[in-house]
Formats: C-alpha cells, sequence, structure tokens
C-alpha cells in the first residue's frame, strides 16, 4: 500500500537545542534560560526564519524591541551551529534500512532555514541518502500550513494516500493528514519501528 516515506529532521533524525549555547550563558540556570527562551528568543519568533524571513533582519528586529538583551539575542544565529548536535542513531538506522529497501522512496520535509540549512548538509553527510528534501526556507513557506505538504507531493510526484509521514511535532502530523497522507507522531526510534511494522513497512 505504502510507496513513499517522507521524515521531518529536526528532533526526528537530528537534534537541536539553543540550550547547548544558553544554559551555558545563563550558568545553569534553566529557570533563568528558560525565561529568556520563551520570551525573548521565542519559538514563535525562530519559527519565522523557517519560513524564510532573513536572519539578519529577525536579529535586528528582536534587538530593537530589547535592546538590553543585544548580545544574548546575536548569539541565537550567531553561535546557531553550536545548537546543532548529533544524529540520532537508533532512527538513523531505520532511515537506513528504508533507503536501502527498493519497495519505498524515501524523503525529507524540514522546517529550516535557507541560510543555515548548508551547515546542516555539511555535517550530516547521510542526508544526501534522500531521494529528496524540501526545506521550508528554501520555499517561504512551513509546516503544518498546507501549501508545502501539497508542495511536497507536487514536486516529488507522490500520491498522498501511498505516503506515510513522520513528524515529532503533532500540528505538523495533523496538517498532512488533512492532505490525505498517513501521519505518525515521532516520540521514539522503538515506538516508529513498531507504528511502520503495523502498517506493513518494515517486517
Amino acid at each position: 500500500m505504502y510507496k513513499t516515506i517522507i521524515f521531518d529532521l529536526g528532533g526526528v533524525l537530528i537534534d537541536w537545542s539553543p540550550e547547548y549555547v544558553y544554559l551555558k550563558e545563563f550558568r545553569g540556570d534553566r529557570q533563568k534560560m528558560d525565561w529568556f527562551l520563551n520570551e525573548i528568543c521565542a519559538w514563535e519568533w525562530n519559527m519565522n526564519q523557517d519560513a524564510g524571513y532573513s536572519l539578519q533582519q529577525a536579529t535586528e528586529d528582536r534587538v530593537a524591541l530589547f535592546p538590553q538583551y543585544e548580545e544574548l539575542i546575536r548569539m541565537y544565529y550567531g553561535r546557531w551551529e553550536e545548537m546543532l548536535g548529533y544524529a540520532h542513531e537508533d532512527t538513523l538506522a531505520l532511515l537506513k534500512q528504508l533507503v536501502d529497501d527498493p519497495n519505498y522512496r524515501v524523503y525529507a520535509l524540514t522546517n529550516w532555514s535557507g541560510e543555515t540549512w548548508p551547515k546542516a548538509i555539511a555535517k550530516f553527510p547521510w542526508l544526501q541518502w534522500f531521494e529528496g528534501i524540501l526545506v521550508s526556507g528554501d520555499e517561504n513557506m512551513r509546516k503544518p500550513h498546507a501549501e508545502i505538504y501539497r508542495l511536497m507531493l507536487d514536486r516529488y510526484n507522490i500520491e498522498a494516500e501511498t505516503a506515510i509521514f513522520i513528524d515529532d511535532s503533532l500540528p505538523n502530523v495533523e496538517g498532512s493528514e488533512a492532505l490525505g497522507i498517513t501521519g505518525i507522531h515521532f516520540k521514539s526510534a522503538q515506538l516508529l519501528r513498531a507504528d511502520l511494522q503495523e502498517k506493513g513497512v518494515l517486517d
């Protein structure tokens, strides 16, 4: 039944977290760090850059709003590479199994700034395993909006009813399901393997 498997990257295959920079800057005070990442360099702000907004302009916008935190704000993209952690090896093993299976086409659909994407390509050679990768920041759109799933289907000639989309964000999974794609809400590699086995994708 299924012919195409589409992976999200961050949180599923790649570890990324601003904590790697800011926990040090706040000297281990997680409460202060959490406040900064919720109120100053908030997740919603970062998501705009995933949809193609300029990193430099986003930084200047935020500095203008919170000049007293300028140094910390500039670290967000100035030290972004330090936030890029490791590959999730258990999920990577599942990816390799699927890539090696001639019955499946394997792609990635990621919310990622087009400006930082080349750093990910350089760090993780296995990204070349995918038949194609759609990067939100390069398309000026992002999950969970319907247009990015439609673009994915159209660009790679994928039939929604024969595709599975895997993402650690439930809204992103629901966004894919609204277009007829079978969604899997990723929680761990072990549960993902069980879900794929249940769907007849893995033995």
